[in-house]
């Protein structure tokens, strides 16, 4: 792999531009794979990755329906937290969080993580109650927060209309080393680097079934032909429930829209991230001056990357009273993802009924900023066959045991 430096960009700079090498390559798919890591997002990127550099696997492949990161990796609104209530999820998002610290120097490629920090508002008792408890947790497990009240937020965000009569914000929690970071070229890096320990990344390529013997997984049906594997990873964000279906085992998982928007651009004004669950409604401003904004899911089961109006509208109505100032811009574009949602709002990053056969799904709307931790995590899984120590609780055997990992109140918008 060619590396990125300032030297190397000059160097090509006098050249034109015209020799920089390929960052990743096109493959046709091999015969047989160790791991094959069905979805090339940044989660499924991630685990190959990793599995390649930790694990010393280099029979990989990645096999992805539609392009490189077209999926929800690239289709949402790139924030960073920790501030998770219970002690599992606090511990792997923690895990994750450090990793984008570094994560750009991992790769070599600039993701963009920007540590502005992420308020969480409160707007009624019950908000502040919830809201103060998570803080004291979250210290309690080492992980950084506090509590603000609305001088303290004022001061911290001066545009905000904290009295505002419909939502007055009563307290707001702060995680100062969360932020944001640059959803494609997460998909970009790891692709890359990926690529360059031997990763086999290939595109337009759909897994229609497995070929499975005796229970267990011994390759993949695709639209390029039959791939056999040793172990299969499914990592498809949305359509976890789709492949597994195939494979003859069901999950307790729901998928849904969920949509989000850009404003043209504005001078900077917002320095943090605002997040609101009581409103469903989150604003941050992106490096090029767009604002960002997010709310709830659809209430609708469906695979299709848009939402409803009236969602966005509800959302967009809720910013513009804490933020007036925000009223007369005009919408530059918006998406939509399909989140997998569990009973308890928690990730799954488990083995399956057929053995080998192993899946991540069901972040609900925390994938992205998971992305590091839940690779590294389901890497370790994959590869040893054992729960990584951070992602014991997140296996299928809590929803049969009842050990469940409730994080609706720390989920920020509605599922």
């Amino acid at each position: 792999m060619q590396k990125y430096s300032a030297i190397s960009l000059a160097y090509h700079a006098f050249r034109g531009h015209r020799h920089w090498q390929r960052a990743w390559r096109s493959p046709e798919p091999r015969q047989h794979y160790d791991v094959i890591v069905v979805g090339a997002g940044g989660h499924g990127l991630g685990t190959a990755y990793y599995l390649a550099k930790h694990h010393g696997l280099r029979k990989i492949a990645v096999l992805e329906r539609g392009w490189l990161g077209g999926g929800n990796t690239g289709r949402n609104t790139t924030i960073i937290r920790s501030n998770y209530l219970q002690d599992e999820s606090g511990g792997l998002y923690e895990l994750a969080r450090s990793l984008w610290e570094t994560l750009s120097q991992e790769v070599n490629y600039n993701v963009m993580f920007s540590p502005r920090g992420v308020l969480n508002l409160c707007h009624d008792e019950h908000d502040l109650k919830g809201v103060q408890r998570r803080v004291l947790a979250n210290q309690a497990s080492g992980i950084e927060g506090e509590f603000l009240t609305p001088a303290q937020i004022k001061k911290e965000v001066p545009e905000m209309h904290v009295a505002c009569p419909r939502l007055p914000v009563l307290g707001a929690s702060l995680q100062r080393t969360a932020g944001t970071a640059r959803h494609d070229a997460v998909a970009w890096g790891y692709a890359r680097a990926a690529d360059a320990l031997g990763v086999d990344i290939i595109e337009q390529c759909t897994v229609n079934g497995f070929r499975i013997e005796g229970g267990k997984v011994r390759g993949v049906e695709t639209t390029r032909g039959a791939i056999e594997a040793d172990k299969v990873a499914l990592v498809p964000a949305g359509h976890a429930s789709v492949l597994a279906n195939l494979a003859g085992f069901r999950l307790p998982i729901e998928s849904r829209p969920l949509q989000a928007l850009v404003s043209e651009p504005l001078k900077p004004c917002l320095n943090t991230v605002i997040m609101s669950g009581a409103i469903h409604g989150y604003v941050s401003q992106s490096d090029k001056g767009e604002l960002v904004i997010g709310g709830g899911a659809d209430a609708y089961n469906g695979y299709a990357q848009r939402g409803s109006p009236h969602v966005l509208a509800g959302s967009i109505g809720a910013v513009c009273h804490l933020f007036p100032q925000f009223r007369r811009l005009r919408m530059l574009r918006s998406w939509g993802g399909v989140v997998d949602i569990a009973p308890d709002a928690s990730a799954i990053l488990s083995p399956t009924p057929v053995e080998n056969l192993f899946i991540n799904c069901g972040w609900g709307t925390g994938g992205f900023k998971a992305t590091p931790g839940s690779a590294l995590a389901f890497a370790h899984l994959v590869a040893n066959g054992s729960p990584h120590p951070k992602a014991e609780g997140f296996t299928l055997n809590r929803f049969a045991s009842g050990l469940i990992i409730d994080e609706h109140s720390a989920a920020a918008v509605a599922h």
